[in-house]
């Protein structure tokens, strides 16, 4: 014989819930889809918008270092404080190269400015008109087929070399005064790292 197991009780009674209002069954079901779209949509959305400008920032950085002459624009806050030039405000016509290697590195810089911008950048590397010297070509030949400068036009062309002890800078400037009251001013920048 078997003994009996004892009956298993079923489930408590509960009240039978009404069906759901169509009205409420859509309520719930479009507050459900826009759940799951905040929660996938808004972290995808931002990786796409991530990865565009990280791309686009690579082509920048890829453009700034392939580039082989002077770029039109400022050089960075960085550049100017390492190099020691100082680009005076109002300045036109500003443009830019660098170069780096493990023996010296160079900034060379180009802008038009007003003779209060001419003494205010020459002040700011420590020397006075005064000390320019006409007829001083004093960027080499090197430097020019770097930047692609010529000095053989116009004119008054005057120059001066300002040498500081490493690690500072050494810059040799070039002035184009033929329109004095908006000097043309060629700045080669070398530091040795």
């Amino acid at each position: 014989m078997t003994p009996s197991l004892p009956h298993q009780a079923g489930p408590p009674s509960r009240p039978d819930r009404p069906a759901e209002a169509p009205r409420h069954k859509a309520r719930r079901r479009a507050l459900t889809l826009l759940i799951i779209v905040l929660l996938i949509g808004v972290p995808a959305g931002y990786l796409v918008i991530s990865a565009n400008q990280s791309r686009d920032s690579g082509k920048d950085k890829e453009a700034k270092y392939s580039a082989t002459g002077l770029t039109a624009g400022w050089p960075s806050k960085v550049q100017r404080r390492l190099y020691q030039v100082s680009v005076p405000h109002p300045a036109e016509d500003v443009a830019y190269y660098e170069t780096n290697n493990w023996k010296t590195s160079r900034l060379y810089v180009q802008f038009r400015t007003n003779p209060a911008g001419l003494d205010s950048f020459l002040g700011a590397m420590g020397v006075r008109r005064e000390q320019l010297r006409k007829g001083e070509i004093t960027i080499g030949d090197r430097d020019r087929e770097v930047s692609g400068w010529t000095f053989g036009g116009r004119g008054p062309w005057w120059g001066l070399t300002h040498e500081q002890k490493n690690p500072a800078p050494t810059q040799d400037v070039v002035v184009d005064l033929s329109d004095p009251r908006l000097p043309m001013v060629f700045v080669v920048s070398r530091t040795v790292p």
